[in-house]
């Protein structure tokens, strides 16, 4: 695709399509609410943390990719809203499948079927299949079936609005828990300050054995 989108920009757009499609009524969204949304646990994959300040980055960044706008609804807050069904021109079905994508990461048809119900209604796994293939036969595709991985029935699918994803068996793995990545890093910290404080140890004793023939030479 011609335009890549980073891990920010991916997340805010999923939010904003997210948003207008399951609760329509506090749609568009002001920055408070939509980086709420960016933030949230649920529906989401990866957890992020995000300050107003990379949201306020990712929209400006949207908006210059034609992929939102400030909305023009004349309120007090300014207020923002995507672009994606009139730039791409997606149907809702179409646009409940990407914005699971956007959100969650590759997933299979029974996870996108499952998971889009909240924001399209789809009657069975043929209903999602036809949605994907039309997604997929495009002039140019949004989205692409990744090689099936080892040990899994089904491939899944991903979105390329951030580029083709990579397919090694090392980013196939479960990611470790957050708690056991803080544990490595602290692990890591730790045996950096021990080299440190040994190296000056030898630095030490160096400069201990320097002084000593300096001494001998006035004795």
């Amino acid at each position: 695709m011609d335009i890549i989108l980073n891990d920010i920009e991916v997340r805010v757009l999923g939010s904003l399509i997210e948003k207008e499609l399951t609760t329509p009524e506090y749609y568009p969204l002001s920055l408070n609410a939509l980086t709420n949304a960016c933030n949230q646990k649920s529906n989401r994959d990866p957890a992020m943390t995000l300050a107003e300040e990379e949201v306020v980055r990712a929209l400006d960044s949207l908006r210059f990719k034609q992929l939102a706008v400030l909305s023009a609804d004349g309120g007090r807050v300014p207020k923002y809203r995507h672009l994606m069904a009139e730039k791409s021109g997606l149907m809702p079905a179409e646009l409940a499948i990407i914005c699971e994508l956007l959100v969650r990461g590759p997933q299979t048809v029974g996870e996108l079927r499952t998971r889009g119900e909240r924001m399209h209604p789809f009657g069975d796994l043929a209903a999602v299949e036809e949605v994907l293939q039309e997604l997929l036969v495009r002039e140019t595709p949004l989205i692409t079936l990744l090689p099936r991985q080892s040990g899994r029935k089904e491939g899944r699918y991903a979105q390329l609005f951030s580029g083709i994803p990579e397919n090694s068996e090392e980013s196939s793995e479960a990611r470790p828990e957050p708690a056991r990545q803080r544990v490595v890093a602290e692990n890591e910290r730790v045996a950096k300050l021990e080299a440190e404080v040994a190296s000056l140890r030898e630095e030490i004793l160096a400069l201990r054995r320097l002084m000593e023939e300096f001494k001998k030479q006035f004795e």
